[in-house]
């Protein structure tokens, strides 16, 4: 279950990223309310997976790597941004850093 909560931080957080770009300067009611309600329940949801007793540092890592990414992607998909390869190679790094301290704390 807290996999589940963290997961939909994760999602919702992307959904208020994405739709800030589309609310063009909080200029758009519509995306503006959605920004909202993506960042509250965004941090709603991860102060559940805090209080079931996730580490911090592992749930913020995991929520920023997988985020970052997801962000990225989104923009490249639906905004046209385009990633470089130098940019595809850090947002490989940032995973892979998330993945090394998730590992380091299993032992």
């Amino acid at each position: 279950m807290t996999w589940m909560l963290l997961a939909g931080a994760i999602l919702a957080e992307v959904t208020g990223t994405v739709s800030l770009r589309l609310s063009e300067g909080f200029s758009k009611v519509g995306p503006s309310v959605v920004v909202a309600v993506g960042y509250v329940t965004a941090f709603v949801l991860m102060s559940q997976v805090l209080k079931r007793g996730m580490p911090i540092g592992i749930a913020y890592g995991i929520w920023a790597a997988v985020g970052v990414a997801l962000v990225a992607l989104a923009g490249t998909v639906l905004f046209k941004d385009g990633l470089t390869a130098v940019q595809i190679g850090g947002l490989v790094l940032v995973v892979a850093g998330v993945m090394a301290l998730e590992m380091g704390g299993a032992h």
